[in-house]
């Protein structure tokens, strides 16, 4: 029996980015589910056990801050990591002060997938292989 693989949240409005997250982190033999709104996030979220959120800042029904806390209510214990253009330092304090474990800046996709690599390494998706 295979084991299970690591899931991720993706959360980001813009389709080119979801899609190109959802395929990297696929490489890195994550499960990858992607959502476009803070609605549908939290739907997912309920629905289906995630290990980890990626999230955007700006969502077309909310801001990535308010989906953080709203995702730590829903979900405690799974950590959210802002993936954002929003690169200033004051906005990776906010996301940490809303509960986020990681912030970074787009276009670093190698320090987002190193950000999620760290996080998951010793959750117990990870551990079970």
């Amino acid at each position: 029996m295979a084991a299970p693989k690591c899931s991720v949240l993706c959360v980001d409005d813009h389709h080119d980015t979801s899609e190109m997250l959802e395929l990297l982190l696929s490489r890195e033999d994550y499960k990858v589910e992607t959502a476009a709104t803070m609605e549908e996030a939290c739907r997912l979220a309920m629905k289906n056990q995630f290990d980890l959120y990626v999230l955007d800042r700006r969502l077309p029904d909310a801001t990535g801050l308010e989906l953080c806390q709203r995702l730590q209510e829903l979900t405690p214990g799974v950590p959210c990591i802002f993936y954002s253009g929003d690169a200033y330092e004051l906005h990776r304090r906010e996301a940490i002060a809303a509960g986020a474990a990681a912030y970074v800046a787009k276009p670093d996709i190698d320090g987002l997938i190193d950000a999620v690599q760290k996080l998951l390494a010793n959750s117990e998706c990870a551990t079970t292989k």
